[in-house]
C-alpha cells in the first residue's frame, strides 16, 4: 500500500503547467462540485481522479521494466506485489491495457499468467489481451533442478500451467 501512496504523492508534486477548459451547464458544474466535496477533493483533483488511473499507470510502469528476460526478476516481483494489493475495481482498471509490443514472449506469458491468476483470485474476468497471448511451445521451469520438475508440473497454478510455465508460487505467495 505504501508504494501506491508514494506514487500518488509523486504525481501531486509534478508541476502543473497545462489547463483544460470544458463547457458544461450550471447544473453539471454544481453536480461535479458536490461530488468533489463528497469525495473530500477539489474539483480539479476530482475530475483528474475520474480520468486518470494510478493503478493502470503503475501496471504500465511495471511492464516497462519487464523488457529484458535476464533483468526482469525485480520487475516481476514488483508486478506481483502490485497485483496482489489491488482491490477488485483497481485490478480491473489496471490490467485493461496489454503489455507493450516487442516484449519477450516468455515474459509476455509470465505477465499474462500473473494477470489471469490475479483476476481469478479476485473473481473477475481476465482481460481479453491475456487470452490472446500464445502459450509457450516448450515448458519453462522455475528451477533448474530436475528433481523437482514433477512437483512443479503438479503444483503450478492453472494460469501458469496453461502457458507451459511451471513455478512453485502463485500470486499472493512468495518463495
Amino acid at each position: 500500500m505504501i508504494g501506491r501512496h508514494k506514487y500518488a504523492a509523486d504525481m501531486v508534486k509534478a508541476a502543473k503547467t497545462m489547463q483544460l477548459q470544458i463547457r458544461l451547464t450550471r447544473a453539471e458544474k454544481a453536480a461535479m462540485q458536490r461530488a468533489a466535496r463528497g469525495a473530500g477533493m477539489g474539483l480539479s483533483a476530482y475530475v483528474l481522479s475520474r480520468v486518470y488511473s494510478p493503478p493502470a499507470e503503475q501496471f504500465a510502469h511495471c511492464l516497462a521494466d519487464c523488457r529484458e528476460l535476464e533483468s526482469s526478476r525485480l520487475a516481476l516481483a514488483e508486478l506481483h506485489a502490485l497485483l496482489s494489493n489491488l482491490t477488485r475495481g483497481e485490478l480491473s482498471e489496471a490490467v485493461k491495457m496489454p503489455p507493450p509490443a516487442g516484449m519477450n514472449h516468455e515474459l509476455e506469458n509470465y505477465v499474462a499468467a500473473m494477470v489471469e491468476q490475479a483476476c481469478a483470485n479476485a473473481n473477475i474476468a481476465a482481460p481479453r489481451w491475456a487470452a490472446a497471448v500464445i502459450p509457450l511451445a516448450e515448458p519453462v521451469f522455475g528451477s533448474a533442478l530436475r528433481s523437482i520438475r514433477l512437483y512443479l508440473l503438479t503444483q503450478s497454478p492453472p494460469a501458469f500451467r496453461r502457458r507451459n510455465l511451471f513455478i512453485d508460487a502463485t500470486l499472493g505467495a512468495q518463495v
